[in-house]
């Protein structure tokens, strides 16, 4: 997929993996859960992809992991994921 904004990509995958893990969901639990695939979400969540990800996906992943929708889209000053807990 072509973008202009790849970096921004690999933030979200990088946080829908940190609160994937912190929720102590596999990415195959995770994709059960979202009614997606695992291969979409091993895409989603792998740096140097751009794997879109639909509003309706996102609400879904962000209500399964419990967490605001904004936050998986929000960059914190260093544009980065969150510190490890």
């Amino acid at each position: 997929m072509k973008t202009d904004y790849p970096e921004r990509y690999r933030i979200l995958g990088l946080k829908i993996a940190y609160y994937r893990k912190r929720a102590g969901y596999t990415q195959e639990a995770f994709a059960e859960k979202i009614g997606r695939s695992n291969n979409f979400i091993s895409q989603v969540e792998g740096v140097g992809t751009t794997k879109g990800v639909s509003l309706e996906t996102l609400f879904k992943m962000a209500e399964v992991l419990g967490v605001p929708a904004g936050e998986l889209l929000e960059e914190d000053q260093r544009g980065s994921i969150p510190p490890s807990k």
